[in-house]
């Protein structure tokens, strides 16, 4: 096991495993709140936060203050959403008809009639492309901005972020709802700092609550206050006796927990029971409702990146039940997140990005179902200093292969950074500090920024 000596003491991988020189275990007296029925988990987010809190953070913010990315997992088809293919041969057309939009000559798929009704509010690429058919690979892809390698792991965009501008008004910089949805969403080869916070469950559930956001029965504020003070002492008493900056340091993973946890404006941002029934109706009671409710919520709270995760789009079997089952959630659940964010003048600050890790086969299989197929698909943006009602891009007569503009994994995480403020080919350290640019190779693409 790695280790590095730090006065005379020892670092055993997390920082909470220090070592005093006379070899007792700080954590036994870290267990001092937890043992008394504080039973503080908080530490999945805060653990190595220690070292993330010796660098300062450099990047400005740019047109977009948040994002929140909505990931399709599984393939989602760009024929039977955002590009059908209305006079392709029946093989390749699909079984699904078409809606219009509010763009002139542009359709959208017939499942997606509310989306089509907002159109104007943004920009849909269709002429995503990469080489990777392998669901690891395609996922890895969307959101790291990198082909994956066996060398090295990457950061995922929220993690970049984080590690970039940190934490904002109490709240983690990077949520995922309701769960991390993959490895490839983690923080790669930076430090366990900057990975996300996951709410646990699904927002909903009717008995929905986020882990470890309360205190546990019979811990009153009092109580939580005095708890805190006690390992504030032992914190003081081991600072005293190991004169170590890295404890020091330490003390930053507790305080993220307890500001998060004591923050009423914090804990109440994760309420969906504060939403009226007219807005809960409005996106939907439902996964897709209330996964993408909750996102709101988040960004207005200051949360910088929620990664919302939604569907299960790998149709390899009768793809029109499939569509008809689960886009009109999807449908009514972002058609509201756009026209709420606009509403509320949040639109503008927040950038929202639709993608899944690649599309679906030009023709219907044997099973009326699409194969895995990365060669082109669609991807949506809105928010955030992006043009609004703009097709960028387009695939050819059969959705095979890009026609115009086609669109790669680094230019679109590129653009993404740009955005955010975040200058994509600054260069982090990777283990055996080598020096590597947040994305390779990309650039921005200026017909998508307003």
């Amino acid at each position: 096991m790695t280790t590095e000596s730090a006065n005379n003491g020892t670092w055993i991988a997390d920082p909470a495993h220090f070592r005093s020189p006379k070899g007792m275990a700080r954590r036994n007296f870290l267990q001092v709140g937890a043992t008394a029925g504080l039973g503080l988990t908080l530490g999945d987010l805060f653990r190595f936060q220690s070292r993330a809190d010796i660098k300062s953070y450099e990047s400005k913010e740019g047109k977009a203050k948040s994002i929140i990315h909505i990931f399709l997992p599984g393939g989602m088809a760009h024929q039977e959403s955002f590009d059908p293919k209305p006079y392709a041969p029946i093989e390749y057309r699909g079984p699904l008809g078409t809606v219009k939009t509010k763009l002139d000559g542009v359709l959208f798929s017939e499942s997606m009639p509310k989306t089509a009704g907002i159109a104007d509010k943004i920009t849909v690429c269709r002429s995503m492309s990469h080489g990777e058919a392998a669901h690891e690979r395609g996922t890895h892809n969307m959101f790291t901005g990198y082909r994956p390698s066996p060398a090295l792991s990457y950061p995922s965009i929220g993690s970049v972020i984080s590690h970039e501008f940190g934490p904002r008004k109490n709240m983690p910089p990077y949520v995922c709802v309701p769960s991390q949805p993959n490895e490839f969403a983690g923080s790669g080869y930076l430090s366990s700092a900057y990975g996300p916070f996951s709410l646990g469950s699904d927002p909903a559930n009717g008995n929905f609550q986020v882990k470890d956001l309360s205190l546990p029965g019979g811990l009153s504020n009092d109580r939580f206050e005095y708890r805190k003070t006690m390992l504030q002492s032992v914190d003081a008493h081991f600072r005293n006796l190991e004169k170590s900056d890295a404890l020091n340091a330490m003390d930053t993973f507790y305080q993220r927990a307890y500001a998060l946890i004591s923050s009423k404006e914090a804990r109440e941002a994760f309420n969906l029971k504060a939403e009226p029934d007219a807005v809960k109706n409005a996106y939907g009671k439902n996964s897709a409702g209330m996964r993408f409710l909750m996102a709101r919520r988040l960004v207005e709270a200051g949360v910088r990146m929620v990664s919302v995760t939604y569907g299960g789009w790998d149709h390899h079997d009768n793809i029109a039940n499939a569509i008809r089952g689960q886009m009109p959630s999807f449908d009514q659940a972002f058609a509201m997140l756009i026209s709420d964010l606009e509403q509320r003048g949040l639109l503008d600050s927040t950038l929202v990005v639709v993608s899944s890790e690649f599309g679906r086969t030009p023709k219907i299989n044997k099973t009326s179902g699409r194969d895995h197929w990365p060669k082109v698909f669609s991807v949506v943006l809105a928010g955030g200093g992006i043009k609004k009602g703009t097709i960028y891009g387009s695939s050819d007569a059969t959705a095979s292969e890009p026609d115009e503009k086609p669109l790669s994994v680094e230019d679109f995480a590129t653009t993404i950074y740009h955005q955010l403020g975040i200058v994509a080919d600054k260069e982090l350290m990777a283990p055996g500090d080598r020096p590597i640019e947040i994305v390779d190779g990309g650039k921005v693409v200026k017909d998508l920024v307003a």
